[in-house]
C-alpha cells in the first residue's frame, strides 16, 4: 500500500491533470464535486442523495459542522486505480489535504463494500483531519474511528471469515499501537492485522469508557494535544497501560475454541473429505483381493 503522504508526492498529479475524468464533472453544488469516468455519470445522483444523510450521521457522532467541499472521484476501472492505490486490497482513498475521495466503482455493491458506506468512512477521514492539525492524528485512531462510525466497515478488502486479531491475541504477536502511530505496514496480513487492531482499540475505549471517551479524546486531539497528552486527560492513564488493558480485554474474550471453530466446519469436511477417500481406497483394495481370490481357485480348479 502507498501511504497517504507518499500517495500525494507521487500520484496527485496524475489525478489532477488525467482527461479522461479530472474535465469531466458529473455534479458540482455548495457542498460536494463529483467527477469520473463514463458511464459513471447516473452514479452521482446517487451520490447526491445519501450525501446529506452522511453529512447528518457524522455531525451526530461528532458534533462537528461540516464546511468544506469534498470532490469525489469515481474509477470504474481496477486497475487505474490499483495504480493509484498501490494496492489491490484498497478499494477507496481518503486525501484530507485535497479534500478528496477517490473510490473504485467496480467494487462497491461487492459485500460489504456499498457506496454510501465506502463514502461514509472517507468523509470520516476527511472530517477529521479537518478538525485535527496536520500530523496530530495518529493513524490507528484515525483509520480506527472511521471503521467504528462506520459499523466496521473499512476501505480494505478483508476476508470476513477470517480474524488476524484473535491468532495475535493468542500467540501474543500484535503489532504495538505506538509502530501504528505514523503509518501502516506496506501490504499482507500485517496491513490486516493494523486495521483489525484499529478498530478494535477504539471498539475497546468506547465499551470501557463510552462514547463520550472517544469524543472527548478526539477533543483533545482537535486542541492540539499529543496521543500521550489525549490519552492521559481523556482516561487518567498512560498509552502504555491504555494498550495493556486493551490486551488483557482481548485475551479475556478469546481462546484457542473459538478460534479454531471459525474453521471447524472446513475442517470437518476435509476430514469428511480423507475419510470418503481412504474408504474408496480401501473398497478397491477389497475388490481386488476378491477378484484375486476367484482366480486362484480358477486355476485351481483346472
Amino acid at each position: 500500500m502507498v501511504f497517504r503522504s507518499t500517495f500525494l508526492a507521487f500520484f496527485l498529479p496524475l489525478i489532477s491533470i488525467h482527461p479522461s475524468y479530472a474535465e469531466n464533472t458529473f455534479f458540482q453544488n455548495d457542498e460536494i464535486i463529483i467527477q469520473g469516468e463514463e458511464p459513471l455519470g447516473s452514479t452521482a445522483g446517487e451520490i447526491v442523495n445519501i450525501y446529506p444523510t452522511i453529512k447528518k450521521e457524522l455531525l451526530m457522532v461528532f458534533g462537528w459542522y461540516h464546511d468544506f467541499r469534498p470532490v469525489v472521484v469515481l474509477i470504474k476501472d481496477t486497475d487505474t486505480f490499483r495504480k493509484i492505490a498501490g494496492s489491490k486490497m484498497i478499494v477507496a482513498l481518503a486525501i484530507p489535504q485535497q479534500n478528496l475521495i477517490v473510490i473504485d466503482y467496480s467494487k462497491m455493491n461487492m459485500h460489504p463494500f456499498t457506496l454510501k458506506t465506502t463514502l461514509k468512512h472517507e468523509l470520516c477521514h476527511l472530517q477529521l483531519h479537518h478538525h485535527i492539525k496536520e500530523g496530530n492524528l495518529p493513524r490507528w485512531l484515525d483509520e480506527g474511528i472511521c471503521q467504528w462510525v462506520n459499523g466496521g466497515v473499512a476501505e480494505i478488502i478483508m476476508d470476513q471469515r477470517q480474524s488476524l486479531l484473535k491468532e495475535a491475541t493468542l500467540t501474543k504477536k500484535f503489532i504495538s499501537i505506538r509502530q501504528l502511530t505514523d503509518r501502516f505496514p506496506s501490504d499482507g496480513e500485517d496491513l490486516l492485522l493494523a486495521y483489525e487492531e484499529s478498530k478494535s482499540v477504539v471498539d475497546y475505549i468506547s465499551k470501557e469508557f463510552g462514547v463520550s471517551g472517544v469524543l472527548s479524546m478526539l477533543e483533545y486531539f482537535s486542541r492540539g494535544d499529543d496521543l500521550e497528552e489525549a490519552v492521559k486527560k481523556s482516561f487518567s492513564i498512560s498509552l502504555g497501560e491504555l494498550e495493556s488493558r486493551w490486551r488483557s480485554y482481548l485475551k479475556s474474550e478469546t481462546s484457542w475454541f473459538a478460534y479454531i471453530s471459525n474453521d471447524l466446519y472446513e475442517f470437518l469436511f476435509f476430514i469428511a473429505a480423507l475419510l470418503t477417500a481412504y474408504g474408496f481406497v480401501r473398497m478397491m483394495k477389497r475388490k481386488r483381493g476378491y477378484r484375486d481370490d476367484e482366480d486362484e481357485r480358477e486355476d485351481g480348479s483346472t
